[in-house]
């Protein structure tokens, strides 16, 4: 089995060839093939390798597949005897990506 971990927009992956993840929103258009250098670890099998911090000469390739917003999350703040009530709703940007090449 191969795979390999990656950072990116900010947060840790393992990923694998061929499927789709979910990740905080990139800067790209949808339909575009972009690369990624911060690869950390790639397992091939038994063979692995294992950056410090990065592995040398890795790079993983993928594809944009969607943007869109998660779902909302409501904030409540409350302190008693002192009337303050106040509510906020967070909906986080992401955007899924399919891993077409892992390449080391």
């Amino acid at each position: 089995m191969k795979y390999a971990v990656i950072a990116i927009s900010g947060s840790q992956y393992k990923i694998e060839e061929g499927k789709t993840y979910t990740v905080d929103l990139i800067d790209a258009k949808v339909g575009q093939t972009q690369s990624t250098d911060q690869v950390l670890l790639v397992v091939n099998d038994k063979d692995a390798k294992i950056g410090a911090p990065l592995v040398q000469n890795a790079s993983v390739d993928f594809e944009i597949i969607k943007h869109y917003q998660g779902d909302k999350i409501r904030v409540f703040k409350y302190k008693g005897k002192s009337r303050y009530r106040k509510t906020h709703g967070f909906r986080s940007q992401l955007t899924d990506i399919k891993i077409t090449k892992i390449t080391y």
